[in-house]
């Protein structure tokens, strides 16, 4: 669907400009978030794409979104620019300021998490700010793991303030920041591939309103912000009204059980979904605890996926679907809940949701599928004794089967990051992969077959222990089919051919093999 399909175009903007500005402006923040990949030190940015880059208006709106990158961050960071607006109003900013914060409640609920953002100035007055936040390497505390205790063991809080004041650093924050990492000048360089991605996207915003004529954007930002959100409740009115109930189970690798329990309202004369967490399992000890951003990212971008997934993602498109958990449940975390492993819980939901719009769609419809992408993270030491940690790499398991097609292998849905070539993380530390291949029969049986997991084996090479932090899930509770379909295979996460059974860091010496064997995606139908 294009910007202008919907309905006339408002005064003042003829159809097929409307069209061009609207492409113009997505080419600006895909060239954002080139920039950034292209420039960020840590693999997962760089390999994965495991970033969200946007441009929002003076009002603190999400515009328009990069095409790259994981709903998580996107749609957590639509949310998180304008609390950081909240807290410096744009009229406050001066020219050269840049913003920056990991507050895990306020934007993507996790620490490793850093949001930028770099106003975009024209004629002495800022027309738009340019987000991105990425998975940073380090940031002192815990790492990637779900050990820490509470958030301030996770790592260093960044509050929302200013990195850079009138062009030039914020001295104070940045050694705070560099003093509490463990590699300064990888830290050092992600930040500024971050501030350069958004200089980059403020030039050629200004490049877009003088070849067209604009002062500013804000006309353009209420015409797709509109229609946007009026496409979206057209789509929800042609749904049957009524509260539909679904449920899902994981299960982590100490055996805990989360329950996620969802009621979607669709209220079609208003145009509006509500999805109620109400039911869902308290928090854990354990840092997989969601915040409300998170969830309401996850949520909002199932919802829309199964609606018209064809609609602009923006702040538009977003109002009509309202998001409600219990305050200080494992769906909305308040402070000290640790969250860093927050992915395992927040990209689980859809295998809930799905179930509950397969009740208003069933054409729709997808079996579960492994949920989260597990998630690595080495530390060590090389034998001079200088410190190697790696940055996150991730594997995916088995997607649900589908009502005519076949689950995907190995692939990382809900979220939107590839894997890390194997190439790559052995280059970043002393490791060595053994073994990395699908898992032939681990998609559940059906009229459409569940997707596949896959295994993978790998080892450290050092004389020194070493440390992993290790995220694992579906051990025990198999993905379910749908419709008849049977359920996928469980996974297993293996040391030395023995089940690991718990969710904190663990250490090791270089004799030690790794294994891995993710889950695989539930069928579709019963098999014929």
């Amino acid at each position: 669907m294009t910007i202008t399909e919907e309905r006339p175009t408002a005064d003042g903007f003829d159809p097929i400009e409307l069209e061009i500005l609207w492409q113009s402006l997505i080419s600006t923040v895909n060239e954002q978030a080139r920039a950034l990949q292209r420039s960020a030190f840590s693999p997962i940015v760089r390999e994965a794409g495991d970033l969200a880059n946007a441009v929002f208006d003076r009002r603190g709106r999400m515009v328009a979104q990069a095409v790259t990158g994981t709903p998580g961050h996107i749609n957590s960071l639509a949310i998180g620019a304008a609390k950081m607006l909240e807290e410096y109003p744009i009229d406050t900013l001066e020219q050269g300021d840049v913003l920056i914060t990991n507050d895990p409640y306020k934007t993507a609920g996790q620490l490793l998490d850093v949001t930028v953002l770099v106003p975009a100035w024209r004629n002495g007055k800022i027309i738009a700010l340019f987000g991105s936040t990425i998975h940073h390497t380090d940031v002192g505390g815990y790492g990637i793991g779900a050990g820490g205790r509470d958030v301030f063991e996770e790592g260093l809080w960044i509050p929302i303030c200013k990195l850079m004041k009138q062009g030039e650093r914020n001295d104070d924050v940045w050694k705070f920041i560099l003093s509490n990492v463990r590699q300064p000048d990888h830290m050092a360089g992600d930040l500024h591939a971050q501030m350069a991605s958004g200089e980059i996207g403020a030039q050629r915003l200004n490049t877009l309103c003088e070849a067209h004529g604009l002062d500013d954007i804000e006309g353009l930002a209420d015409e797709i912000i509109d229609r946007s959100e009026q496409a979206t409740r057209d789509s929800i009115r042609a749904l049957p009204s009524g509260t539909y109930e679904a449920s899902a189970v994981l299960d982590l690798a100490d055996g805990a059980k989360i329950d996620i329990v969802c009621a979607l309202t669709v209220d079609s004369d208003a145009g509006e979904i509500t999805v109620d967490y109400e039911g869902t399992s308290e928090a854990s000890p354990w840092g997989i605890n969601v915040v409300m951003n998170y969830t309401h990212a996850y949520t909002t971008f199932t919802v829309r996926s199964v609606l018209n997934p064809d609609i602009p993602n923006n702040h538009g498109s977003l109002g009509p679907i309202k998001v409600k958990a219990p305050e200080g449940s494992i769906v909305n975390a308040v402070s000290p809940q640790p969250g860093t492993a927050r992915h395992v819980v927040g990209m689980f939901l859809p295998n809930a949701l799905l179930k509950a719009l397969a009740q208003v769609r069933p054409e729709a419809a997808m079996a579960e599928g492994s949920g989260a992408v597990w998630t690595m993270q080495v530390n060590g030491n090389h034998p001079d004794g200088s410190p190697f940690i790696t940055a996150m790499f991730t594997y995916a398991g088995g997607v649900g089967a589908r009502a005519t097609k076949p689950g995907l292998n190995a692939c990382s849905y809900p979220t939107g990051v590839s894997a890390v070539p194997i190439e790559v993380v052995e280059a970043s530390a002393p490791i060595r992969f053994r073994e990395k291949s699908l898992r032939p029969g681990s998609g559940g049986a059906g009229a459409q077959t569940g997707g596949l997991g896959q295994a993978i084996e790998f080892s450290v090479d050092t004389e020194r222990p070493w440390q992993l932090n290790a995220v694992t899930s579906r051990l025990a509770e198999a993905p379910l089919g749908v419709f008849g379909g049977e359920p996928g295979a469980t996974g297993s996460f293996l040391v030395n051919g023995e089940q690991v059974e718990t969710q904190a860091r663990i250490s090791l010496t270089g004799d030690d093999v790794i294994r891995l064997e993710l889950p695989g995606g539930g069928g579709y139908g019963a098999a014929e």
